[in-house]
């Protein structure tokens, strides 16, 4: 029996998802876990598995088409299977339906439920929805084609192909201001991405609404590069077995200076300040879909391994794209870690990721001079801390007081 495919529910307060991308075309061979379509929320981005193998028969949304949760996207079966039964919005299609579906096909289209209707723009009312086929609207939106003033000649009204090229001959077009992308020899435009639209729009709050100040710091890493080279020889060698990274030790030097200092392990909410008893440690992670910061529960209750693994494990789920979206609402995290060492940056100003009062970026290693004792100067890698503070919430005594507690942490590091 064929089997569909099912938009899943990304936590408890998405409603709904973008599909940025097909994998895998109507007829493709599919396996199981096979990649199917990339999806976004309004949170994150994440992969669809194939949930079985076989044929995929049909898809019924196209790239760009914002699907409710719990909705059928694809159907994988065997060829000449039935699959009436599995378009959206009911158990099977109407005749008429079904008959512009077989138009459509013809077209080799791909087959999307004939009877959705699509919102043009957000200037359009519920009872001024129009009725067009995903094909039509792709090839109208390919073309660069108007179709608020078409009229469909489709079953129900509804546009098809045909009509958008017989507007084509026309001579309709849509608005300059209605186009998505433009190419040209000196620049291409592109659509900005709901994952970067997200971004952006945190980012932008972040500044807008909070009094943000950055204090920066260097500490001495000698320990550190110690415990590191102590780590790598025991993996050669076999005798140990958890590859500990500098960002590994640097969180954890983290965490326990905020047990020292609870008062940058809290979210400032307006009238009250909420302060944590326990760190939920969010790390900034670079996915090729964009920034993302997971938390990591209770990592104060945690030693240095089972943290390196928690690291590790929400890193590689961001940019798998399985991550659990409640774990990447900013609300999750309590105090977040952004490192960008391993870019070379000496200094930078990380963004609050709001309610959380506070953030460290962790800078890359420079060797510099200083006394080593008996008026004897070397160099010393040093490593810049730059750790950013809502001014509402704490004062620059006690960020600096903090922000040298994560430093003293890091000298007398031991492993």
């Amino acid at each position: 029996m064929a089997t569909p495919v099912i938009m899943p529910r990304q936590g408890q307060s998405v409603e709904s998802c973008i599909i940025t991308k097909w994998y895998k075309s109507k007829g493709d061979k599919i396996a199981v876990n096979d990649l199917l379509f990339s999806y976004e929320t309004d949170k994150a981005a994440f992969e669809m598995e194939a949930p079985d193998e076989g044929i995929l028969l049909e898809t019924f949304f196209d790239e760009g088409a914002e699907v409710p949760v719990l909705v059928n996207v694809a159907v994988i079966g065997q060829p000449g299977e039935a699959i009436g039964q599995f378009y959206p919005g009911s158990s099977s299609l109407p005749e008429k339906d079904m008959a512009a579906d077989a138009e459509e096909s013809e077209e080799k289209t791909s087959s999307v439920p004939v009877n959705t209707e699509v919102e043009i723009s957000p200037g359009i009312s519920d009872d001024e929805r129009i009725r067009i086929s995903p094909r039509a609207r792709k090839f109208a939106s390919d073309k660069g084609v108007d179709i608020i003033n078409i009229t469909g000649t489709g079953p129900n009204g509804r546009i098809v192909v045909a009509d958008i090229e017989n507007a084509i001959s026309k001579g309709i077009r849509a608005p300059a201001m209605t186009v998505t992308s433009v190419t040209s020899e000196e620049f291409t435009e592109q659509p900005v991405s709901n994952i970067r639209k997200i971004i952006a729009k945190a980012m932008h709050s972040s500044l807008q609404n909070s009094a943000q100040l950055t204090h920066h710091m260097s500490a001495d890493v000698r320990r550190l590069l110690g415990a590191r080279t102590k780590i790598k020889e025991g993996l050669a060698s076999g005798k140990e077995k958890h590859d500990i990274t500098l960002n590994d030790m640097i969180c954890w030097c983290v965490i326990r200076a905020l047990k020292k200092f609870p008062e940058a392990n809290a979210h400032f909410l307006g009238d009250k300040i909420k302060i944590f008893n326990t760190v939920h440690l969010g790390i900034a992670v670079d996915t090729p879909r964009g920034l993302m910061v997971p938390a990591v529960k209770h990592a104060d209750r945690m030693d240095i391994r089972q943290l390196s693994a928690g690291l590790r494990s929400a890193a590689d789920a961001c940019r798998k794209g399985n991550i659990d979206p409640e774990l990447i609402q900013s609300t999750s995290a309590s105090f977040t870690v952004s490192n960008l060492g391993n870019y070379g940056v000496e200094m930078f100003t990380p963004v609050i990721n709001l309610p959380q009062v506070c953030i460290l970026g962790v800078c890359t290693i420079i060797n510099r001079p200083a006394d080593i004792g008996n008026n004897t100067f070397g160099f010393i890698p040093y490593m810049g801390l730059s750790l950013t503070y809502d001014h509402r919430a704490i004062d620059g005594g006690p960020a600096t007081s903090f922000l040298r507690e994560i430093k003293n942490q890091i000298e007398n590091f031991e492993y």
